[in-house]
């Protein structure tokens, strides 16, 4: 008995011994913190204890709290060492937990609670196209920490301690995590938690930010605010470097009922309905439902990533001991058909008029027009699976929509053509006096009934088609990956090319960093149209020259690096034109012949001699 009571003592006083030592590093706020949470308004993770916000974890987290890790391929070499500050802090570890639907695939980390990664998956993938999935979050050197919370504003570090995990359903997922707060004394505690939910088919989800300080903080006001929530460094797809061309990044705000542009480094007071990153096919939108909220957008580098897209919400002080905020974020293709289904309801939130397709919706005075050659686009590619044969089909349909105009403005030309002779008679005859030799022409025209603008009209009226179908080429979601021809042109949203330049090497002067046919196809195109619609006398005239020979050298170097639908396009428009050219010609020409066979008839000559 003796042997044990002694045990018990010695016991007893080593629990206490720890007991003391454990208040004293975590709770006394005397106490420096540690490196690691300074720059967390001096806010101390500490483990969770019985009695303390105790919720029960489910066996699968209290199995997770004693089991190795679940790490998913390609992760593992992202761990960091995590700077314990607690001894119990070692009965959690780092894990990654993966929700996978049908439409993404998910991770987070419980360290923070931040999500590292989201895969879309290509709905086309079972068809082998373009099967390789796209991570819409990109990471710099460090990996990717968004929806990082942090204690203060935008400036504040996320909080980077482990939490625990608590996997409630295979779709939803807790991470919740105590920390004591100097600035409410030394008894006080808050908790933490950050719980995700998502939806098989959507590419939305909710994040759920819960602040509970029971009876022990009546408040939370650090650095004037209670938190901030961010999402970066940027949005994927993955680039080089961004431009019209092949990727780009814009933001946006919704306030009463209109989208507006917003800049970077500004803060944001008017709590906007909704707030977005937009890039050429995919987006970001954050749909936050706080009474009170203030936004800030960043480009802020970071070592490793070429651009940086990033947006805060920072969350006010408030002087309440529990917080209860509920977030929902769209992180997906940027279509129409897929934003519109948040106006109608037809989602899996019950979202109704949210305004989201204002993100893929094109502005201007020609996006009605562009909408009427997107929904015939769609139209051809249903019925042929191929839009590049799709994209001919609608120049084809164009051409023929357009073959009155196109055959009043030959005839125009051909008249012109007849006219030529007297023209350069008068250009002759009042080259000294050009006020005089206006007028005559002018008379001259009005007596032989030619509008000499009657010829320039068709082209004129396609033009506005032509700045259309750049911008449906340029941002039009499904034609990303749509192949025309395997092994030459796999994707009609970029500049296809015959040769890539080995390296980094870029071509001096133009920047050119690949040797593409579809240039050189469109000039020798726009020759050909041009050498046969001139007209006689046109060869000598140096205006008509330029025009006809370096125009088309000129639109070259334009043109070089847009994308191979949008050339493809034209290309086939002027081979069309081309061949409604000659018919026009042979039909012109055959009527003229016949007029001058039925002149002996009408005799106006003898008439003229009589007279």
């Amino acid at each position: 008995m003796e042997k044990n009571t002694i045990l018990a003592i010695v016991l007893s006083t080593l629990v206490l011994l720890v007991s003391f030592v454990l208040q004293g590093f975590v709770f006394n706020p005397a106490r420096k913190a540690p490196a690691a949470d300074q720059t967390q308004s001096h806010i101390t993770a500490v483990s969770t204890e019985p009695g303390v916000f105790q919720n029960p974890a489910s066996p699968a987290a209290q199995e997770t709290a004693e089991t190795s890790p679940s790490i998913p391929a390609g992760y593992a070499e992202l761990i960091t060492p995590h700077t314990s500050i607690s001894s119990q802090d070692e009965l959690i570890l780092q894990e990654y937990v993966t929700i996978d639907t049908d439409v993404i695939t998910a991770v987070i980390t419980n360290a923070g609670g931040d999500m590292v990664s989201w895969n879309w998956k290509d709905p086309r993938r079972s068809a082998g196209v373009n099967d390789a999935s796209v991570e819409l979050i990109l990471s710099g050197n460090e990996q990717a920490r968004a929806f990082s919370v942090a204690f203060g504003n935008y400036e504040a570090a996320g909080v980077t301690s482990l939490f625990h995990v608590n996997r409630i359903t295979p779709y939803i997922v807790e991470f919740y995590r105590d920390f004591a707060n100097p600035s409410a004394g030394t008894e006080g505690r808050f908790r933490l938690t950050k719980r995700y939910e998502f939806k098989p088919g959507e590419y939305m989800f909710e994040l759920v930010i819960t602040l509970d300080g029971g009876h022990s903080t009546p408040g939370f006001n650090f650095s004037g605010n209670a938190y901030t929530l961010s999402f970066g460094p940027q949005i994927g797809p993955s680039f080089e470097k961004l431009n019209n061309y092949y990727d780009y990044r814009q933001f946006h705000t919704f306030v009463n009922g209109k989208k507006r542009n917003a800049k970077p480094n500004d803060i944001i007071d008017t709590r906007p309905s909704w707030a977005s990153i937009s890039g050429k096919y995919f987006a970001f939108i954050a749909i936050p439902y706080l009474a009170q909220y203030n936004l800030r957008f960043s480009e802020k580098a970071e070592p490793g990533i070429a651009a940086a897209s990033r947006i805060s919400m920072m969350r006010p002080a408030a002087n309440i001991s529990k917080i209860e905020d509920t977030y929902r974020f769209y992180l997906g293709p940027k279509t129409q058909n897929i934003l519109s289904h948040y106006n109608t309801g037809r989602n899996e939130f019950d979202i109704k008029d949210a305004h989201l397709v204002e993100i893929a919706s094109s502005r201007g005075i020609l996006s009605p027009l562009e909408a009427v050659l997107k929904w015939l686009l769609l139209m051809f590619y249903g019925i042929v699976r191929n839009y590049g044969i799709a994209i001919i089909l609608l120049t084809l349909l164009i051409k023929i929509l357009f073959f009155p105009l196109t055959k009043k403005g030959s005839e125009a030309t051909l008249r012109m053509q007849a006219l030529a002779p007297k023209i350069k008679e008068l250009q002759e005859k009042y080259k000294d006096n050009p006020k005089k030799m206006n007028a005559e022409m002018q008379a001259f025209y009005q007596k032989e009934g030619y509008n000499p603008i009657s010829g320039c009209l068709p082209m004129l009226l396609q033009l506005p088609i032509f700045i259309a179908m750049y911008s449906l080429f340029n941002n039009h979601f499904d034609l990303r990956g749509a192949g025309f021809i395997p092994g030459w042109i796999p994707d009609l949203s970029v500049p296809e090319y015959i040769w890539q330049f080995p390296g980094d090497f870029k071509m001096p002067f133009f920047g050119w960093t690949a040797l593409r046919a579809l240039p050189f196809i469109y000039v020798g195109s726009q020759l050909l149209y041009g050498k046969v619609t001139q007209m006689p006398g046109q060869q000598s005239n140096a205006q008509m020259k330029m025009m006809l020979y370096f125009m088309p050298i000129i639109f070259f170097f334009i043109l070089y690096d847009v994308p191979s639908g949008l050339l493809i396009y034209w290309i086939f428009s002027n081979i069309l034109t081309l061949v409604q050219q000659l018919i026009i010609n042979k039909y012109v020409l055959k009527k003229r012949a016949q007029q001058a066979e039925a002149e002996p008839v009408i005799a106006p000559k003898k008439n003229k001699k009589n007279k």
